[in-house]
């Protein structure tokens, strides 16, 4: 049996390949474009690459022709901690961790979730950087000493900001349209991105369901979703919960043991928009299950604490309905 370690950079990749005695057999460097060639010569092999930005479209070639596992760099502490870094190293240590069975292993989605990701991941990068030439705006006015209560991307606002009432100067009316163009054009990307999330999610089961959460949409069902992946990888919903990032730090010396803040570990982006449902369930659905449970916890601790813990709640829930194929059904809350 071979084994290979496979430090991957964007365009070429340090090739490490140990035998069953953790030998060196051979240590390459190839573009990416190549890797199916050593993939085919040492097919049937066992191999680790690192998750990279492009690691997708690498780990489809190899795992082709090689038993080929994904490492994930946050976990795999002896990559990190190594004293003396470079490629090579990198790729042997890789292998000697594929040989040693101790990799681990970072999540590869199928490409239809793949895909998905790329949707609602793309329409959230839109709306942020929507939001940045908004405050722009906002800035500009601010720096003109302009005061104003009116909505300054409405109808109303843009005729204001037109007249003769608003003095910007040359520069400044000349930014003021830049701004407002590029907030216009992004308005009419994310609304077309918005039309195919929406036809995505109401043709899947696991969206639909989630979508009898009180705040959940068809954009964040299916960025909740496409985050998360197959279900059944998961075994319990602390699981999911670790996976996410919503587990607290655990300390545990002698006899004592204390909970820190959320580890943070895993999707941002899930932890994100759970936070975003949570604050529209309790604050504009009014759910009461959820809302009884947010409002106790923050006049225990505080918002964010009762905000994350509430997340945290609702994406135990989502595993349940997930795994058993059930809508939303929490406990009756008593006046």
């Amino acid at each position: 049996m071979h084994y290979l370690g496979i430090d991957l950079h964007k365009d070429e990749s340090h090739v490490a390949v140990l035998d069953d005695d953790a030998e060196v057999v051979e240590e390459i460097r190839v573009t990416n474009a190549n890797l199916d060639d050593v993939a085919e010569e040492y097919a049937g092999a066992k191999a680790a690459i690192e998750a990279t930005s492009n690691y997708y479209t690498v780990y489809d070639t190899l795992d082709e022709h090689l038993d080929v596992v994904v490492a994930d760099p946050s976990q795999t502490k002896a990559i990190g901690y190594a004293e003396v870094k470079n490629d090579r190293l990198d790729a042997k240590l890789l292998a000697q961790l594929r040989r040693a069975g101790v990799i681990a292993e970072s999540y590869v989605p199928s490409e239809e979730l793949r895909e998905r990701r790329a949707l609602v991941r793309g329409r959230k990068r839109l709306v942020e950087k929507r939001t940045d030439f908004k405050n722009e705006v906002h800035s500009l006015l601010d720096q003109h000493g302009i005061t104003y209560d009116w909505d300054p991307f409405s109808v109303n606002g843009r005729d204001i900001l037109a007249s003769e009432d608003v003095s910007l100067g040359v520069v400044g009316d000349q930014l003021m349209e830049s701004f407002l163009s590029i907030i216009d054009e992004l308005t009419a990307q994310i609304e077309e991105l918005e039309e195919l999330i929406e036809e995505t999610a109401a043709s899947l089961e696991e969206t639909q369901l989630l979508m009898t959460i009180p705040g959940v949409s068809f954009y964040s069902s299916l960025l909740i979703t496409s985050e998360i992946g197959e279900i059944d990888r998961f075994d319990e919903a602390k699981q999911v919960v670790s996976y996410a990032g919503l587990d607290p730090v655990v300390r545990e010396s002698g006899d004592s043991r204390t909970e820190g803040s959320i580890s943070k570990r895993g999707s941002g982006d899930l932890r994100w928009v759970l936070v975003q449902c949570v604050q529209t369930a309790v604050h504009r659905c009014n759910d009461p299950y959820l809302g009884r449970f947010y409002a106790r916890l923050k006049q225990r601790k505080n918002h964010q604490i009762a905000i994350v813990a509430t997340a945290r709640k609702v994406l135990v829930s989502i595993f349940h309905m997930l795994e058993r194929e059930e809508v939303y059904n929490p406990p009756e809350v008593s006046a």
